[in-house]
């Protein structure tokens, strides 16, 4: 496959709606080609949740509201009580995909409200559809927002640890914790950036390098087994992750491998920070009772066809870890910056929300 030389901007987004279909980005091909996607089908864009076509908690918030959007337009419904019972099966569908990321769920809930909220069926179409769009434009707003608040927290000639992909391919553009450093590089300020590599999708060195590089930061990759030997070195200042869900007393659930490096982090007195948006807060769940998705074996005992492991192992592959709240700096959002005692500070930004 030949490299594509492509420019991650606000322009390229990761997820959009154009003529009653939904386009994205296929992640799985990425680094080698930028292939666009495009889906007139809810079932379809279920399985790009599922098949990691799309990911990234904001990404997959969206793209359920999409999902939905083209589950009006499928439906065959003649009464508002049809199609809200049609909406609804397509919800539970979509749903189903991804359990651990919140923002799911508060993509397809607002987009349910809304439409029933519609008295015709045509009202409820026209409802859905301009939702669901009106969504994709607030999150790259809010991206902008939570990354200039960010900003401030990080020094000119900072090197930034990050892991996974919490960039614009997280998002529909610009990013979460990638928004912030790229908001901290706008504000004038120069900034190099380490990327784990993140075993075993390599979301690290497939999607942020990848990133990063096109969009010209001075970007290193590590293998995930290096994070204490570039913080030992002092190679690292600072680190900044996403998240796909944080509940209120400030547990952190992000890619499988973020509570090694946060514990690292605190060993040597690097400042960790979390950028999320409010939609990705989720205030009603305990830490205990988040359900933490455990993925194919397949992703851990090779790399694409080649076999890295023999036949018949044992494989414990989960796709999120919990990082907890003492080895949490701050907490970055488009309405501030939380930092402890979390159980005070997460509620008092859903207050400047209102």
């Amino acid at each position: 496959m030949e490299n594509i030389d492509i420019q991650i901007h606000p322009s390229l987004r990761t997820v959009d709606w154009k003529d009653n279909k939904v386009i994205m980005i296929d992640q799985t091909k990425l680094p080698n080609e930028l292939v666009f996607v495009e889906y007139d089908d809810f079932n379809q864009v279920a399985n790009a949740i599922k098949n990691l076509i799309v990911r990234g908690a904001p990404a997959i918030g969206v793209s359920g509201a999409f999902g939905l959007a083209l589950a009006v337009l499928q439906s065959k419904a003649t009464t508002k009580d049809e199609l809200i019972s049609d909406l609804d099966s397509a919800r539970k569908i979509l749903f189903a995909t991804r359990p651990t990321a919140v923002n799911l769920g508060w993509g397809l809930k607002k987009v349910m409200n809304i439409a029933k909220s519609g008295n015709s069926v045509e009202q409820i179409k026209q409802l859905v559809i301009s939702e669901a769009k009106k969504m994709a434009e607030e999150d790259i707003e809010i991206n902008k927002v939570m990354g200039k608040n960010g900003s401030v927290l990080f020094d000119d000639n900072d090197t930034i640890m990050t892991h996974c992909n919490a960039g614009a391919l997280a998002t529909v553009a610009y990013g979460t914790a990638l928004g912030v450093i790229r908001a901290t590089r706008e504000s004038g300020k120069n900034v190099k950036v380490i990327a784990t590599e993140t075993r075993p999708i390599q979301q690290g060195s497939r999607l942020t390098a990848f990133e990063l590089k096109h969009d010209g930061f001075d970007v290193s990759l590590i293998p995930d087994t290096a994070v204490g030997y570039s913080m030992a070195n002092g190679l690292v200042n600072k680190v900044v992750v996403g998240a796909d869900r944080i509940v209120k007393t400030g547990h952190v659930f992000n890619k499988i491998g973020t509570y090694q490096v946060a514990t690292m982090a605190k060993q040597h007195g690097i400042p960790f920070y979390v950028a999320a948006p409010l939609s990705t807060i989720d205030l009603q769940t305990k830490a205990e009772d988040v359900i933490i998705e455990m993925r194919n074996g397949a992703e851990v005992t090779g790399i694409g066809d080649k076999k890295t492991a023999p036949d018949d192992i044992g494989v414990i592959n989960p796709a999120f870890d919990m990082t907890p709240p003492e080895l949490i700096t701050g907490i970055i959002t488009e309405k501030g910056v939380a930092t402890a005692p979390y159980e005070e500070s997460i509620p008092k930004l859903f207050e400047a929300n209102n």
